[in-house]
């Protein structure tokens, strides 16, 4: 599947069908994430139940410590 991720085209694997898993195959999953999916935010608790399409627009944000 193929995926536009923070303005990038992403060629993913089959076993990425939805955004947590999505977050897991980037190792963000120990992280604070914001998703939008498609130009719209999408919550935490749909992460699971949010499945992917091919030519879907991500945009994935975290926040990085440091000072």
């Amino acid at each position: 599947m193929q995926l536009i991720i923070n303005g990038e085209k992403v060629e993913l694997p089959e076993n990425v069908g939805n955004v947590s898993e999505l977050i897991q195959y980037f190792g963000l999953d120990q992280k604070v994430v914001m998703i939008e999916l498609n130009q719209e935010i999408l919550e935490k608790s749909k992460h699971s139940e949010t499945i992917l399409s091919n030519g879907d627009r991500v945009e994935m944000v975290h926040f990085v410590g440091g000072g």
